[in-house]
């Protein structure tokens, strides 16, 4: 296993996080125990199974020297990785130091937001599986821990599964290698490269303008802002996909378009309960996008760009709040990924590894200038998931807390439920609860607002 450098957006991630913002990813998954030694085996089946998944003994390094051997002439390559960092095998991997067993816990959520708020290890594999066992011994608990510049959301799944129990899947088609290419365009290649790298360039302007135009007029809370506490408190909340469903019929558009909207009017009742109010509030909702197709979730790498859409906190209506996200998700999807307000994150591709490098504090600074909250979804396989023959039967999962951000919301659906993973700041937001049962409340509104 060779070095790999890291892609322009895997090297951001690496470079804006800080100790009080960990950029890592989380999910927390429920499993039922049939013998109070449940917990302890299934910790040893993550550690037994962790070295023989690749991607999990890759480790990050930092490279501010150009890798070259001595002699070597200095290249365009070389200066580019000056600054950078690169992915490479550990040879001293410990899977026992990534998988740990903790005592037994009656929330599993307080000892996930303990844990969340601590920054993996730079100098190791940036992974983590922690198992908790219940104090009633009834179930455990494995929250994994993914960094940012390991992996996004499909990628974090695919490493997962690797140390679960094996599925019974069809075997992929083989895809041909593409074919070897001189490292120097062809003299017939030039007007078409010519012509892509204004087009990048065109791109990235519009991307700028419209990131710049989407901070002005900004009708935010307090309430979605907070200072760098270091802190972190999680909750988890599981509604009927079949509700959803109802929803989506009975008013039209997605799945994912009610699930942003529960999102906008659970913040409506929770900052009106906190006293805070929601008069006016139309916070901007960063909405992830992944490029990646499902049968390429395994190359390395983040493929994302997303979408920005003012959540309609202020509106009363809960059925014109579903009406304005599904026509501002409609608008985005008309002008696709690579265009607008959400798709900042495109521009990574722009900067060369030392900007990434030197820059990387400024940018983690300027995200609250970008956007109030992150509403994300992650997919998950339809088929079940086991770990030592125990079903998978919740799942939790948790996205990175931006630098003076306070609440950040990921959604995944898992055979036939809705799991909603919230991350606050716990100086900020001491309240969490009274989200995540605002967001039960509000499916309910909505229901009895479409007559169902």
């Amino acid at each position: 296993m060779t070095s790999q450098p890291l892609a322009p957006l895997d090297l951001a991630f690496w470079n804006i996080e800080s100790a009080e913002h960990p950029m890592h990813l989380g999910a927390l998954g429920v499993f039922p125990a049939d013998s109070p030694t449940a917990a302890a085996h299934a910790a040893d089946l993550l550690a037994a199974r962790a070295p023989a998944v690749p991607g999990l003994r890759m480790r990050i390094r930092d490279r501010w020297r150009p890798p070259l051997a001595p002699g070597s002439p200095l290249s365009l390559g070389a200066l580019t990785a000056l600054g950078g960092a690169a992915r490479e095998p550990d040879p001293g991997f410990d899977p026992l130091g990534h998988v740990r067993l903790h005592p037994p816990a009656a929330d599993f959520q307080a000892v996930a937001g303990r844990l969340m708020e601590r920054p993996l290890d730079r100098e190791r594999p940036p992974w983590e599986a922690h198992v908790v066992p219940a104090e009633d011994g009834a179930s455990f608990a494995v929250l994994f821990k993914f960094h940012h510049a390991l992996a996004d959301g499909l990628r974090a799944l695919a490493l997962a599964a690797g140390i679960l129990d094996p599925m019974d899947l069809p075997e992929p088609r083989p895809r041909p290698e593409p074919p070897r290419r001189s490292p120097l365009p062809a003299v017939r290649d030039l007007p078409g490269l010519l012509r892509g790298a204004l087009s990048d360039a065109g791109r990235a302007l519009d991307i700028g303008a419209a990131a710049a135009l989407s901070t002005l007029d900004v009708r935010s809370s307090p309430a979605l802002a907070a200072g760098a506490s270091g802190t972190r408190r999680t909750a988890g909340v599981s509604l009927d996909l079949d509700d959803v469903h109802r929803i989506r019929k009975t008013v039209s558009g997605t799945v994912n378009d009610v699930l942003i909207a529960v999102v906008a009017g659970a913040l409506r009742r929770w900052l009106d309960e906190r006293g805070d109010g929601s008069e006016g509030v139309a916070p901007r909702a960063l909405i992830p996008v992944s490029r990646r197709r499902p049968r390429t979730a395994h190359p390395q790498g983040n493929r994302l760009s997303g979408y920005l859409i003012r959540l309609p906190v202020g509106d009363p209506d809960p059925l014109s709040r579903l009406g304005t996200v599904r026509a501002a998700m409609d608008r985005n999807k008309d002008a696709g990924p690579a265009r607008g307000a959400g798709a900042v994150a495109l521009l990574a591709d722009h900067v060369p590894a030392l900007g990434h490098r030197l820059g990387g504090p400024l940018v983690g600074q300027a995200a609250r200038l970008w956007f109030d909250i992150l509403v994300t979804s992650v997919p998950l396989p339809s088929l079940g998931l086991r770990l030592g023959g125990h079903p998978l039967t919740e799942v939790y999962p948790y996205a990175p807390l931006a630098r003076g951000h306070a609440l950040a919301v990921a959604v995944s659906t898992y055979r036939g439920r809705v799991h909603y993973g919230l991350v606050a700041d716990a100086g900020a937001v001491p309240d969490l609860d009274l989200l995540a049962r605002a967001l039960t409340e509000e499916v309910e509104t909505l229901l009895t607002a479409c007559g169902s």
